[in-house]
C-alpha cells in the first residue's frame, strides 16, 4: 500500500514550504515521493518548488473537490500505473474543504492500494488572531480546515509574542481537540510525526463483523466490501439510518436483479444511483467521523 498525505491550508499559510521540506526528508530516508498539486490559478507557481525527479501531476484552474474529483481520481490512477513511488502527497488548493478533498482522493477503484495517513493543515497563526477580519464564508472554511485536521501546524509562530502563541494554541485546541498541534516556523514538520498519523479504518466486508479500533478516528475513511445483493430500497433505508457525521459514500452496490453493481453516491443527505455497464468491484468508500463504529448493512 502507498501512504497518502493531504496537505491543507490557506494560500500563504506555508504549505509549499512544508511540502518541499517533507520531500527532502522522504528522500533522505530513501523513499520516493510523488505529488499532486491543485491550484486555482492558471500558472503552476507552486509546482516550481517540486524537484524534477519527483513524479508530479497538476490540476490548474480547478479545485480538488466537487467537479474536480473525477480528475483527481484519474491523476491518481495515472500515477499508480506509470510511476514508481512510495509516498503520495496531495497539496489541496486553499479553497478546498477537507471532506471534499478526502472524497476526491478515495475511490473504491484503488482504495485498497492507498493508505490515507491523514490531513495535515497548515494554519497561519497571525491570520488566526485576525480571523474576524475575514469574510464569513472564508472564516468558516478556515475553521473547517482546522477542525478536520489530523495534524495541525500552527505556523509563523516566530511572528507572535509568547502570550499570543499561548492564545493561538488554546483557541485552536478548542476548535479541534483531536489533532496534535505543532508550533512551527517555515512549515517545518518532522517526518516521524507524519508517519504516526492514521486516518484509514480497517477494511470490512459485508456479513463479517469488522474489527473495532481501540481509539476513535476523527475524520476518517473506510472501505467496505459488499458480499451480498440488496434491493435499492433496503440499501437506502440503511443509508437513512446513518448518523449525520457520515458525510460521503461512493462506490458500486450489487442490486438484486441487475447484472452489474450500480454506481452509488451519497452526499449532504442526497442519494444518486447510476447504471454501470461493466462489472465493477462491489465496494463502497465511507467518509465521516468515527466511521469504524458504523454497523454495515449485511453485518450480523
Amino acid at each position: 500500500m502507498k501512504d497518502v498525505y493531504l496537505f491543507s491550508g490557506f494560500l500563504g499559510s506555508g504549505k509549499t514550504s512544508m511540502l518541499t521540506d517533507v520531500i527532502r526528508q522522504l528522500k533522505e530516508k530513501g523513499l520516493k515521493p510523488a505529488v499532486i498539486m491543485n491550484e486555482l490559478g492558471k500558472l503552476p507557481f507552486d509546482s516550481q518548488a517540486v524537484e524534477e525527479d519527483v513524479p508530479l501531476k497538476e490540476m490548474l484552474e480547478g479545485c480538488i473537490c466537487c467537479s474536480g474529483s473525477e480528475k483527481t481520481e484519474a491523476q491518481i490512477q495515472s500515477l499508480l500505473a506509470d510511476s514508481q513511488f512510495d509516498v503520495l502527497i496531495i497539496e489541496t488548493t486553499g479553497a478546498a474543504h477537507p471532506v471534499e478533498a478526502l472524497d476526491a482522493v478515495y475511490s473504491p477503484l484503488f482504495a485498497e492500494r492507498l493508505n490515507i495517513k491523514g490531513i495535515v493543515t497548515v494554519a497561519d497563526s497571525k491570520l488566526w488572531l485576525d480571523r474576524e477580519s475575514l469574510t464569513p464564508q472564508v472564516r468558516s472554511l478556515y475553521l473547517e480546515q482546522i477542525r478536520h485536521a489530523h495534524l495541525l501546524l500552527a505556523n509563523k509562530m516566530d511572528l507572535l509574542t509568547e502570550a499570543e502563541q499561548s492564545k493561538v494554541i488554546f483557541e485552536m485546541q478548542n476548535v479541534n481537540p483531536n489533532a496534535f498541534i505543532l508550533q512551527t516556523t517555515n512549515g517545518r514538520v518532522p517526518l516521524n510525526l507524519l508517519e504516526k498519523l492514521q486516518a484509514t479504518a480497517p477494511i470490512s466486508k459485508g456479513n463479517i463483523n469488522s474489527a473495532k479500533l481501540g481509539s476513535h478516528l476523527h475524520l476518517s475513511s473506510r472501505l467496505i466490501e459488499l458480499t451480498t445483493s440488496f434491493s435499492q430500497e433496503q440499501f437506502e433505508q440503511w443509508v437513512r439510518s446513518l448518523p449525520n457525521t457520515i458525510y460521503r459514500m461512493k462506490g458500486y452496490v450489487p442490486i438484486e436483479g441487475i447484472k452489474n453493481p450500480m454506481l452509488f453516491q451519497y452526499a449532504y443527505g442526497l442519494v444518486q444511483w447510476m447504471p454501470e455497464y461493466i462489472q465493477m468491484p462491489s465496494k463502497i468508500v465511507m467518509i465521516g467521523e468515527n466511521v469504524e463504529d458504523i454497523a454495515v448493512i449485511g453485518e450480523e
